[in-house]
């Protein structure tokens, strides 16, 4: 209840009571009611706080079920990417080492097209706090197209192994004339003194000393297609597609036993030594090319030699002898 005030009222000598305007009313209900909404307030919130509705408590359960799922799928995706990146590194450095295929590019390999991205674009404004969705949705996308490349990457090895005897039998494995005790082995890879510039030129295969006559056998099961002479470069030349990216080239011939379009087998003879073109003396100028590209011979030389064998043939092809011949 309200205290009614007074004042002392000279005139009467006497106490009278004051009586509040319709203002002064107004204002001290205002006030009153501010008050009761604060505190009212103040209430709500320590009430929500300390004792949460069966709604906000099915909520909160249900956001935890939902990080606890959350956290289960992350690590599962987390052990199938690592197992993922296990295949990765072995079918890059086992399986096509074995098959001499070039690795799969990084940027391949990664998969980057695509992403959460798309996927924030396909639910934006129907789901809430869709963070979390996003990246779920990101990852298993990601995991997917990766997983796509590399069984796109088995299926190509799967092919090569299936295919394997007759890759191993087009393959350049053998030196392309008898030289069992090595003499034969003259000059190898790389920067060679130019027999007539005599200036150091790189010299793209190997030489082999050998007399006029001797055989000359084909390194691996291919067919004929190149037996062309000619007066200077590599003289009477022969080249052999083997398939599976692997040609082979035979310089300074002095006869051709085969011809254009034949097929041969690794072993048979296709001509002889001789001294045809640019050369010095009768050798074999030989080459491998692999993926159009040409490659050190003497890294197939693994079929007809043994481990010591092969070892002093590295030693004596470091050796920067003069090459026999010029057609480099």
């Amino acid at each position: 209840m309200a205290k009614i005030k007074y004042y002392y009222n000279t005139e009467t000598c006497k106490y009278e009571r004051i009586k509040p305007s319709r203002v002064d009313l107004w204002v001290n209900a205002i006030g009153f009611l501010f008050a009761c909404a604060v505190v009212g307030f103040i209430f709500s919130l320590i009430h929500s706080k300390y004792f949460p509705s069966q709604k906000e408590l099915d909520l909160i359960k249900e956001n935890g079920d939902l990080k606890f799922a959350y956290e289960l799928i992350d690590k599962d995706l987390t052990e199938v990417k690592s197992m993922l990146n296990v295949l990765q590194v072995r079918d890059d450095e086992i399986y096509r080492v074995i098959y001499e295929q070039d690795p799969i590019p990084m940027n391949i390999r990664e998969a980057g097209a695509g992403g959460s991205k798309k996927y924030l674009e396909l639910i934006n404004g129907k789901l809430s706090r869709n963070e979390v969705v996003t990246d779920m949705l990101g990852k298993i996308d990601k995991l997917k197209r990766q997983m796509l490349v590399q069984t796109y990457s088995y299926d190509s090895i799967l092919n090569l192994a299936a295919n394997s005897t007759e890759l191993w039998a087009s393959m350049p494995a053998i030196q392309p004339i008898s030289n069992k005790n090595l003499r034969r082995f003259a000059s190898g890879y790389g920067y060679r003194m130019h027999p007539i510039l005599k200036v150091k030129k790189f010299h793209y295969g190997c030489d082999f000393s050998a007399p006029r006559g001797t055989p000359i056998y084909a390194t691996g099961d291919g067919k004929i297609v190149r037996a062309k002479k000619s007066r200077g470069g590599y003289g009477m030349c022969i080249e052999i597609e083997h398939g599976f990216g692997y040609k082979t080239r035979y310089a300074h011939m002095s006869k051709f036993d085969v011809k254009m379009g034949d097929t041969v087998k690794r072993g048979q003879k296709i001509g002889e030594v001789g001294n045809t073109g640019l050369s010095v003396a009768p050798h074999l100028h030989y080459e491998i090319f692999h993926n159009g590209k040409r490659v050190n011979p003497i890294n197939y030389f693994h079929n007809d030699l043994t481990a010591d064998q092969y070892d002093k043939l590295l030693k004596i092809s470091d050796k920067h002898t003069q090459s026999l011949g010029g057609g480099y």
